[in-house]
């Protein structure tokens, strides 16, 4: 239906020659990398919201998923087209801004010392 077949054979093709065009290896990674971090199928969002008990939490849970899964992907496809093809523009810049930003987030200083504030708060013992 995506590419106007009515008719496929059983081997399928007609539909390899056309997704071959759709596709280049860079979009094909980025499209994988998305439905490898986006939200989860259905059983486990059922989960999440069984076990958070909130529909609000549960919608943010899944808005963060597809949102962290959009931005990795989009970050992939902007840096891989500037590689590969040498055109910079717009979104390269976002893509730059957006991983340096991630890369702050994963090496900033952790505020909370070394176990977290709340474990000292609620003076939980930590056998390391």
């Amino acid at each position: 239906m995506l590419f106007g077949l009515s008719e496929v054979a059983e081997d399928g093709a007609e539909i390899w020659s056309n997704l071959a065009a759709s596709f280049t290896p860079l979009t094909a990674y980025s499209f994988m990398l998305f439905n490898l971090l986006c939200a989860p199928c259905f059983a486990a969002m059922g989960a999440i919201k069984r076990e958070m008990n909130s529909a609000s939490w549960t919608w943010a849970a899944i808005g963060y998923l597809c949102g962290y899964a959009y931005l990795i992907a989009f970050i992939v496809y902007q840096l891989g087209t500037l590689f590969t093809t040498g055109q910079f523009g717009v979104g390269t810049v976002f893509a730059i801004a957006a991983l340096c930003w991630l890369t702050y987030l994963l090496l900033r200083k952790n505020k909370y010392g070394e176990y977290g504030e709340y474990l000292h708060e609620r003076k939980v013992s930590v056998n390391v």
